[in-house]
């Protein structure tokens, strides 16, 4: 029994770092939008 809870202490430990991450990285890190261009071909406009 004590071998399951270490394992699952560790599982919670790296889900916590997991989570904090996520976290961090939505708090800190500011998504600068661009305008997107995409080509398309002119033979996908033509009637079939």
């Amino acid at each position: 029994m004590p071998s399951l809870v270490r394992f699952l202490v560790g599982v919670a430990v790296v889900t916590g770092l997991g989570a904090a991450a996520v976290v961090v990285l939505a708090t800190f890190v500011d998504p600068h939008p661009r305008e997107m261009t995409i080509r398309v071909p002119q033979d996908r406009f033509e009637a079939r």
